[in-house]
């Protein structure tokens, strides 16, 4: 059963949160100033934490600092439940790591989509978390096996120009594709010729394989972001594999149902979320896919057109929204290239 503790110093308050969240089916913990909250959740350990702000001993701002410093604590959710309103209260808290902010009075309902909006999104990159660590065992799995030797040896590698296309949508696959070097982006044209880029790929990254698994034709187009090296290794090669590895065959349908886990997310996303928040979801996509390891810094030569692409909106209002990140300063901005200066206020933008 989920485990939310709350942090309230309000008797009537702090009861009447506690049995509507009980009703609701959780397992409630309860404190009645950050110090006991800290001390509850050090011993219990919840899923997600409520908390008001202004509370004797230690206040909420001082439970979420010695929360965000305990390695066990760190990532539980954070929503601060407090009668202050003013703008700077709201950036404190969020600066510090909090993950949501709701004002009292609240509705019944208001509070309990607020605490399954946040428990989802952390099922969510624990969901995310996984498929990288399969994906890291699948292939150390078949290079235990020699199969990925095995299989990339009969690759042929090719060289591709930036922008140039790798396959259509419509047409009908004959390979496996293997990124050498270089980025590559998947993405669907509608019938007004308006793209949307659906997936990135890296150096180490196979692609190409939903058509090869589905025995049908490719449902989006693959073009170079920059110079590549693209290895194709014939369907046949591919197919024995599969057929004869039956814990390689289960990475790749792994693979397939991260893939539409991403879909699922992207179109959510793009319902949902505010212009700022597709922009700054998609530079942040960018890093994840594209940082270099051991590298404080994140730069990426991208066109604002391909950007645009990947945040689903028009190349006009990605220039103004970038213009509006770099008077804030939250990144650098100059003719083909981004350069992140405060990922946290990325991560955390607001609809």
């Amino acid at each position: 059963m989920t485990k939310i503790l709350l942090v309230e110093d309000n008797n009537e308050i702090r009861e009447n949160t506690g049995e509507i969240l009980e009703l609701a089916g959780y397992k409630v913990a309860l404190a009645a100033n950050g110090k006991e909250g800290y001390e509850v959740a050090v011993k219990e350990v919840p899923d997600l934490i409520v908390c008001d702000i202004m509370m004797p001993v230690l206040d909420g701002y001082g439970l979420l600092h010695l929360v965000t410093k305990n390695e066990s604590l760190k990532s539980i959710p954070f929503i601060f439940l407090t009668a202050k309103t003013e703008r700077g209260d709201f950036r404190k808290g969020m600066e510090m790591g909090a993950d949501d902010y709701i004002t009292k009075p609240f509705t019944d309902l208001e509070l309990l989509h607020a605490i399954e909006s946040r428990l989802q999104k952390i099922q969510y990159q624990k969901e995310q978390a996984n498929a990288s660590k399969s994906l890291d065992d699948f292939f150390d799995e078949i290079k235990n096996e020699n199969t990925l030797e095995k299989l990339t040896d009969t690759k042929v590698i090719n060289n591709y120009k930036k922008k140039q296309r790798i396959y259509s949508e419509g047409n009908h696959p004959h390979s496996l594709y293997y990124l050498d070097s270089g980025k590559i982006r998947t993405y669907k044209i509608n019938e007004n010729g308006k793209e949307l880029t659906t997936s990135l790929y890296n150096a180490g990254d196979f692609f190409g394989y939903n058509a090869l698994l589905e025995n049908s034709v490719y449902k989006e187009n693959a073009e170079t972001l920059e110079e590549s090296e693209i290895g194709t290794i014939g369907r046949q090669d591919f197919e024995i594999l599969i057929n004869n590895n039956k814990k390689v065959a289960q990475k790749f349908i792994k693979l397939l149902a991260h893939n539409v886990s991403e879909k699922e997310e992207q179109l959510i996303n793009l319902a949902y979320n505010s212009l700022r928040k597709r922009v700054a979801d998609s530079i942040i996509t960018l890093s994840k896919k594209y940082k270099e390891e051991g590298n404080t810094d994140f730069i990426i030569h991208i066109s604002r057109e391909d950007l645009a692409h990947i945040a689903g909106t028009t190349t006009e209002s990605l220039i103004r929204t970038l213009s509006d990140f770099k008077s804030e300063k939250l990144i650098e901005a100059e003719a083909g290239y981004v350069k992140v200066l405060n990922e946290k206020k990325l991560l955390q933008m607001l609809n």
